[in-house]
């Protein structure tokens, strides 16, 4: 028989707690341990149950789901929590995340989508616990949700490793997973670089402000032989990340050029465990400069038709530029999405196989 996986259902209304015990009821791999009705009650019961999942609600009277969050996430790290909230503005996803939740599941969610989540999380939990097993010098918070396989560890003698994050036409999501994959992978020395340069948006979600540490300061002094010390120009994040942020000005991207971006990579790469670059949409020189350093190129598409055009079109850039299935990974976001096409039509479509999906 499977492991069941135990779930701490946390919410205020009682209500709710009733119908989601009653749809994990349902499932043979799935045991309800409890309910809590409050974010303090929560801190309690998880203590005392060690759950493997929490269900959190993120809008708590006494303490909301978020600072719980924060607080279960280093009193009972085995405990995973999916935050549920009727809001989805990005602001409560980076909120969320980075207080340690492992899913954001919009209310209402389907029961499918539910227990996807709550399977997906756990399996998640696991492979990262072998790892630590396997690795005990070197912990890891885990890993993004459906890039683990991509972003393989470092060894202790190896350079720092690359991953650009790429997608040749926007709103496909690619910041967030930057973003994302940047704060899961804790336990290595991790710096996100914002590479769109013209109209970054790694600050926006991280809620922070570039003013004289960007990317337009850092490149001119490296080509110039001047900059001493990659710390001057990096943001210390809460979230245990180091950020390089794009200017603050369009115009200043004018002030990078593809060897300073080499330059600065090849400096990051010797300083980090691993860089990952939230690449911009269009397709320049400063752009191939990034893929042709990068380990891993994880290529976002959606289930769009101009989404898959465009990387139909990647795809035969990337086999003349020699870059291997190794290389480029395909992630395909919102792949639940009801827009009439399949991911069978997707990979028919551009001739490979979709490595990775995220609902």
């Amino acid at each position: 028989m499977a492991d069941q996986i135990r779930v701490l259902i946390v919410d205020d209304i009682p209500e709710t707690r009733d119908h989601l015990a009653k749809l994990l009821g349902f499932e043979t791999d799935i045991e309800v341990v409890g309910a809590a009705a409050s974010g303090r009650e929560a801190l309690e019961m998880a203590a005392q149950l060690l759950p493997d999942i929490v269900l959190m609600d993120i809008n708590m009277p006494d303490m909301d789901g978020i600072a719980a969050t924060e607080r279960l996430s280093s009193e009972v790290p085995t405990a995973a929590i999916v935050m549920m909230s009727v809001q989805g503005e990005a602001d409560y996803l980076r909120r969320s995340m980075l207080a340690g939740a492992r899913e954001f599941l919009v209310k209402p969610f389907s029961s499918d989508e539910l227990t996807t989540s709550i399977r997906q999380v756990y399996t998640r939990e696991r492979e990262k616990l072998s790892r630590i097993a396997l690795q005990p010098a070197a912990p890891t918070n885990g890993t993004a949700a459906a890039t683990a396989a991509a972003v393989p560890a470092r060894g202790d003698e190896e350079p720092g490793r690359i991953v650009a994050v790429f997608g040749p036409k926007g709103g496909v999501g690619r910041t967030t997973l930057a973003v994302n994959l940047a704060a899961t992978e804790l336990g290595q020395r991790t710096c996100l670089v914002d590479a769109s340069f013209q109209f970054g948006d790694v600050g926006v979600l991280l809620n922070l402000n570039p003013k004289n540490k960007s990317i337009a300061d850092l490149i001119p002094e490296l080509e110039a032989g001047e900059a001493d010390s990659l710390d001057t120009f990096l943001i210390n994040h809460s979230a245990g990340i180091r950020v390089l942020l794009a200017p603050p000005s369009p115009e200043m991207a004018e002030l990078i050029t593809p060897p300073g971006v080499k330059r600065m990579l090849e400096a990051l790469r010797a300083t980090h465990d691993l860089v990952i670059v939230d690449c911009m949409s269009s397709f320049n020189e400063t752009t191939i400069a990034i893929l042709d350093l990068a380990d891993t190129v994880l290529t976002m598409l959606s289930l769009e038709i101009t989404s898959i055009k465009n990387i139909r079109l990647f795809l035969e850039v990337a086999d003349q530029l020699g870059y291997g299935s190794d290389k480029v990974r395909l992630v395909l976001n919102r792949a639940d999405s009801s827009l009439g096409i399949r991911v069978a039509d997707v990979e028919h479509s551009i001739g490979r196989r979709v490595d990775h999906t995220i609902v």
